[in-house]
């Protein structure tokens, strides 16, 4: 099966973009993030066209993720338990697959915004809060995948410029640690399990020619569990609709998952 993470910007401005790239990419589960609408405005009838069940929490103007799936959703929990939050950030549901079930959690992480402001100590609390919760998650449910927009670059190959960028936001010592303790608690980051280009990126700024010259990042991830890897069969990122006509800032990553 094939799992796909992709920040949107916006699904009411990237709606066209999300069937066409399911037509041409029939994932089986596709998490999406910053959908920066409400739950009533989901277009849930027209995904369900296209085939695909979904469980959403949106938010008006800001976050909002959602998990579109062939196959039925159900367990449906939305984010970090145990983490006040006002923002939808995080949803999470088993799916039912040929080799059992599968936990998928899709989040939106905080980007912070900078270090030393208040944005920034919310995020490093909401990855603690992240983590925490993680290592219950996993007890529960051992074949697990955490994917998203994670908002950190988690080496310097994953940055255009890592010594320009060292220690601004997605490339602090703090915010990598983090990432790694995700890795501690036993999750494997997908990607980097296999030979890949350099300067392989999933997102790239609007401005300054981001994109055209490459000047991007490696912050959307999709980490699988220890029982998962053996069924690793690949992860890519497709650069095909950063290039349409008014794209997301975001690639979608894609893993392929063996039955």
């Amino acid at each position: 099966m094939k799992i796909a993470t992709w920040n949107v910007n916006s699904l009411t401005a990237r709606l066209q973009h999300v069937l066409d790239w399911l037509i041409a990419n029939p994932v089986d589960v596709l998490c999406l993030q910053e959908l920066k609408m409400s739950d009533d405005k989901f277009p849930l009838e027209v995904l369900k066209s296209a085939g695909y069940d979904a469980a959403v929490f949106g938010q008006k103007t800001y976050n909002g993720v959602a998990i579109l799936s062939l196959a039925p959703v159900r367990d449906v929990v939305k984010n970090i338990g145990g983490f006040t939050d006002e923002h939808s950030r995080v949803i999470s549901a088993t799916i039912d697959t040929p080799a059992g079930e599968l936990r998928v959690v899709n989040g939106y992480f905080v980007n912070g915004q900078a270090p030393g402001t208040e944005k920034f100590e919310y995020k490093l609390r909401w990855l603690s809060a992240l983590r925490d919760w993680l290592r219950k998650e996993l007890v529960a449910h051992p074949n697990l995948v955490l994917l998203g927009d994670f908002n950190v670059a988690p080496q310097d190959r994953d940055s255009f410029d890592p010594v320009g960028l060292a220690e601004t936001i997605h490339h602090t010592t703090a915010e990598r640690e983090h990432f790694m303790d995700l890795l501690k608690l036993g999750m494997t980051d997908s990607f980097r399990l296999f030979d890949q280009p350099e300067k392989s990126y999933s997102w790239w700024d609007y401005r300054m020619l981001g994109y055209q010259k490459n000047r991007g990042l490696r912050i959307d991830h999709i980490l699988v569990s220890q029982p998962l890897i053996p069924r690793v069969k690949g992860c890519v990122i497709d650069r095909v609709p950063r290039k349409w006509e008014k794209p997301s800032d975001h690639a979608p990553v894609i893993l392929d998952l063996a039955p």
